[in-house]
């Protein structure tokens, strides 16, 4: 029996719908430490970034880090032996120089971030019996078919045939395939000679912002262009669009056109397989989607 809670999210419903005929429970609201019989629990349910902002920071902290707590430790005194939890690359930096490993010292900004660092600070602390296996995933950004997070604006932007004036930016972003990360639950609920411990998920290629503004266009049959207007003027009208409330500001020009590479070297190795989807056939597979 696998014992799944978070199931009405994206990763979730995608979980479902690839264990297909497996055994699953899923939690209910106010029910998921319940466990009972469950062999392997997945714990998907957790409060997502809010890029609005109108969260109150308490609800990461009950959501991402006493909810991960309560289940961890109905794990702990169950029968199930293999635990796996879905933290984020945010939990350890908002901002990467070079690769971001597992050996990275955790700084994070937001209340997010820090809500799913307790949580994992927490599952770390306590003793694992030897017949027990914990997995803490830290995936970067997840797409797939039926996700509607930052893709799909970038996805509706283009399609409004509006050029793409950042191209004088080169970038580097890992991201992560809905299907590698299937690939990778599957893994570790099938095998156990996997060991114990902190792993990244990410896609083995990161992709620049202007190739993805190439492959969102190829995927609509458009030629959006893309212009290389001098960093310095962009940066000015950032800083307009700061005094004047505009779309474009230092904030968003920051996230849109800044490294965020993540190493996956580590899963690699503990898997001794590669990941099933390339970066590029995976966003592929996004965007048609969005057709």
């Amino acid at each position: 029996m696998i014992f799944v809670t978070g199931s009405t999210g994206f990763v979730g419903h995608s979980l479902l719908n690839f264990l297909n005929n497996d055994k699953v429970r899923v939690s209910s609201r106010g029910e998921e430490n319940k466990i009972d019989d469950a062999k392997i629990v997945i714990h998907l349910a957790g409060k997502a970034h809010d890029l609005k902002k109108t969260s109150n920071p308490d609800e990461y902290y009950q959501v991402n880090t006493e909810l991960t707590q309560r289940i961890f430790d109905s794990f702990l005194i169950s029968d199930a032996n293999v635990f796996i939890t879905l933290s984020s690359v945010k939990a350890v930096a908002d901002g990467v120089q070079g690769q971001l490993t597992e050996e990275h010292i955790p700084n994070p900004i937001t209340h997010y971030g820090k809500s799913k660092l307790l949580a994992e600070n927490y599952i770390l602390s306590k003793e694992i019996p030897e017949d027990k296996r914990v997995y803490i995933l830290r995936p970067c950004m997840i797409h797939g078919p039926g996700n509607k997070g930052n893709l799909n604006l970038l996805y509706k932007l283009v399609s409004k045939g509006i050029p793409w004036p950042l191209g004088a930016f080169e970038n580097k972003r890992s991201f992560c395939s809905i299907d590698n990360l299937m690939f990778v639950l599957n893994e570790l609920m099938r095998r156990d000679d996997i060991p114990s411990g902190v792993y990244n998920v990410a896609d083995n290629d990161p992709i620049g912002t202007n190739m993805l503004i190439s492959l969102i266009s190829k995927s609509q049959m458009k030629n959006t262009k893309i212009l290389t207007i001098p960093k310095s003027f962009v940066w000015l009208l950032a800083k307009i669009g700061d005094c004047f409330h505009l779309p474009l500001n230092s904030e968003r020009l920051e996230k849109l056109t800044q490294n965020y590479v993540v190493s996956n070297q580590k899963l690699l190795n503990a898997i001794g397989k590669d990941l099933p989807v390339s970066a590029i056939d995976g966003l592929k597979k996004t965007l048609r989607s969005f057709n």
